[in-house]
């Protein structure tokens, strides 16, 4: 009896992997993991020196990884038992009962040479520097997270860089301003990043002290052009358990201001770009839709009529930000000091611009190999 049993149970195993090989070998193959945000293994060449050396077999280890059937929904299912059973942390990402949360601020490293690299910029720049620090949603909800995880804040790491900045270097107060409004939809839920009503918020303070009045939230028309933003740190987690977030456009009512929005790279190809690149919400990262994907500069001409011209040097923060400047300068240079791998000098020459404003996350300003390319 316990020999037919082995048997029976040998032949269904042994058909359950010959359907998933089957599914596996002869289903349709993606290339890219939009949920993961990522390129997946494709099927390795054999190769006598590959068969030799392991690599082969490794390397269709992972392919079988990535092209496991239903592997999209075993990641989500797998992403909720953990969040369940690992006091709610995820591949680093903790989940709360309304948004995803990084959990990587107490470990980033120190920012002091990255303000070093800063306050030689100043030095050597005739005009005026503005600096603007941003925090995560995790330093806006830190509360949220466990105990253990709330020592070394973001607060105290932004309040630390500020203190090694240059006296003459204007700093603003992007942290506080974010905090006190903490129940307005100031953040993604699922991105690190904040949304277009948060960059606003900050905005308004930002531009007094560039020296114009802000332009008035009833002036704007909102548009909500995506109702299914998945961000960076659900790629992360796999996580599909918090309400998806929404993503917005504000416009001038009545007002068509920009004239031209140009990219180049450092080979100093032209790109024509847009304000608002809509084919990235079809993209696997649709915060892309601000500005398009990331290049070393991007150039905004508006009709503005007051030849004042910014030169803004910023990450991922800075991409919904500069629609809000539209409407105070007649030309506005952004630079991302990440996509370029030479120096920030080769791509502009900030002696052409009166006004500097350097807009970063705080997660950024713990990489000092991003701030050694400004000089």
């Amino acid at each position: 009896m316990n020999e037919r049993v082995n048997k029976f149970t040998a032949v269904i195993m042994l058909g359950f992997i010959c359907i998933f090989s089957a599914a596996m070998l002869l289903g349709g193959k993606e290339s890219f993991s939009v949920d993961e945000n990522r390129e997946l293994t494709e099927m390795p060449e054999v190769s006598a020196s590959s068969l030799i050396n392991g690599s082969f077999t490794e390397q269709l280890s992972r392919y079988a990884a990535d092209h496991f059937p239903a592997r999209e929904k075993l990641i989500a299912i797998d992403s909720r038992i953990q969040a369940e059973l690992s006091e709610k942390i995820v591949n680093g990402v903790f989940v709360s009962g309304e948004r995803l949360l990084d959990t990587g601020a107490a470990d980033r490293p120190d920012t002091e040479k990255s303000a070093e690299a800063i306050n030689s910029f100043n030095d050597s720049y005739n005009g005026a520097v503005y600096f603007v620090c941003v925090p995560t949603s995790a330093g806006v909800y830190s509360e949220t997270l466990p105990p253990y995880m709330q020592k070394n804040t973001e607060s105290r790491q932004i309040s630390s860089l500020y203190s090694n900045l240059s006296a003459d270097i204007r700093k603003i107060d992007a942290y506080n301003i974010l905090k006190m409004l903490n129940d307005s939809y100031i953040f993604y839920r699922s991105d690190s990043k904040w949304t277009s009503y948060g960059a606003y918020c900050v905005y308004r303070t930002v531009i007094q002290k560039l020296g114009f009045s802000p332009t008035a939230y009833d002036k704007y028309t909102i548009d909500h052009v995506e109702n299914d933003f998945r961000g960076d740190l659900y790629h992360r987690s796999g996580y599909a358990g918090v309400k998806a977030d929404i993503m917005d456009i504000y416009r001038c009512k009545g007002d068509t201001n920009v004239i031209s929005c140009t990219g180049r790279d450092e080979r100093g190809n032209i790109y024509k770009r847009h304000l608002f690149d809509k084919a990235e919400l079809d993209s696997s990262y649709k915060y892309n839709m601000y500005l398009g994907k990331p290049l070393p500069l991007v150039k905004v001409k508006t009709n503005v009529n007051n030849q004042r011209k910014l030169l803004v040097i910023t990450d991922s923060f800075g991409s919904c930000f500069v629609q809000f400047l539209t409407q105070h300068y007649s030309e506005i240079t952004v630079v991302m000091p990440s996509e370029i791998k030479g120096s920030v000098r080769n791509m502009v020459d900030p002696g052409k611009f009166d006004q500097t404003l350097f807009l970063f996350g705080i997660d950024s300003m713990s990489d000092s190999s991003i701030f050694e390319k400004l000089n």
